[in-house]
């Protein structure tokens, strides 16, 4: 990989591990959050097109194809990590969904674009993957693990499955087309809008005061969280999908940290052990 392409990924990371920081709690809201979200990131970022070539393309069509799909895809996705969070425990899904998304993207990747990632890097990967799904067991209840079907794990799939086909989608459409990231991630947005708006019908009240109460994370959610993708859709236009997508995820472990240190999190030497797990994939992904 790329110095410029590494570096990338890397401030994606600790730009979605800040905005997940920032966001901490107020995120549970659910749908209302993700309008404000959806929202707040179309205004801010919206006026930063012109200065960022535009759409990337004079086919609007093929603009208009790539992030109508991407809506649908990135909405469904949402639908589905929010349906697992209500059936399964948070941190199975989690752990689940981020371990299998980068994953599945790897081998799609390989099989589908042709990537041939070296053998050091594919170690890189296998040990992110690992050190990711470790870090999220970390919580995970002896009754958790006990059980024959953990929906945990059921729906943590699907959403790894959500996640590795928006993200060879995404990556196919600014690849093929030559799409500007910044449009891009600004069209998505757009076009999450009514979704969310049909999601939060009946419950207009939850989302005026939730941007009068949390304005303030809201625009900062609004500002990092598209950033965090923007670069991550500028980085693979430049490096293979195969080594991005594992390597995009280490914003699990910058949040692992926090909670270590400053939120006085359980068990404090597994999550540093996984961290360092991870530590040592990027390594051998920076070599």
């Amino acid at each position: 990989m790329s110095a410029l392409a590494f570096a990338l990924v890397i401030a994606a990371a600790v730009t979605h591990a800040a905005w997940n920081i920032v966001a901490h709690g107020v995120s549970r809201a659910g749908m209302p959050f993700l309008w404000w979200g959806a929202v707040g990131g179309t205004v801010v970022w919206i006026g930063v097109v012109p200065f960022t070539g535009g759409l990337g393309t004079d086919d609007v069509l093929a603009f208009l194809l790539g992030v109508g799909v991407s809506g649908v895809l990135h909405v469904a996705y949402m639908a589905v990590l929010q349906r697992g969070y209500r059936e399964g425990n948070l941190s199975t899904v989690y752990a689940t969904a981020r371990g299998t998304g980068p994953f599945l993207s790897v081998i799609v990747a390989i099989l589908l674009f042709g990537e041939r990632p070296s053998a050091l890097a594919l170690v890189g990967v296998a040990a992110i993957i690992a050190g990711v799904v470790a870090i999220g067991l970390v919580d995970r209840g002896r009754a958790e693990r006990s059980r024959r079907l953990d929906p945990g794990l059921v729906f943590g799939l699907l959403t790894g499955v959500a996640i590795a086909v928006y993200t060879i989608w995404d990556a196919n459409a600014v690849r093929t087309w030559n799409l500007s990231p910044v449009a891009f991630m600004v069209g998505t947005m757009l076009l999450e809008i009514p979704f969310y708006s049909f999601g939060v019908r009946g419950r207009w009240a939850a989302v005026r005061t939730l941007g009068r109460t949390q304005w303030r994370r809201i625009v900062a959610f609004s500002i990092l969280s598209p950033l965090s993708y923007i670069l991550v859709l500028t980085a693979i236009q430049i490096a293979p999908v195969a080594l991005v997508a594992p390597l995009r995820e280490v914003s699990v472990v910058l949040v692992s940290l926090f909670g270590v240190f400053a939120l006085k999190e359980s068990r404090p030497g597994w999550r540093l052990a996984a961290s360092a797990v991870v530590a040592g994939g990027i390594v051998l992904l920076a070599l």
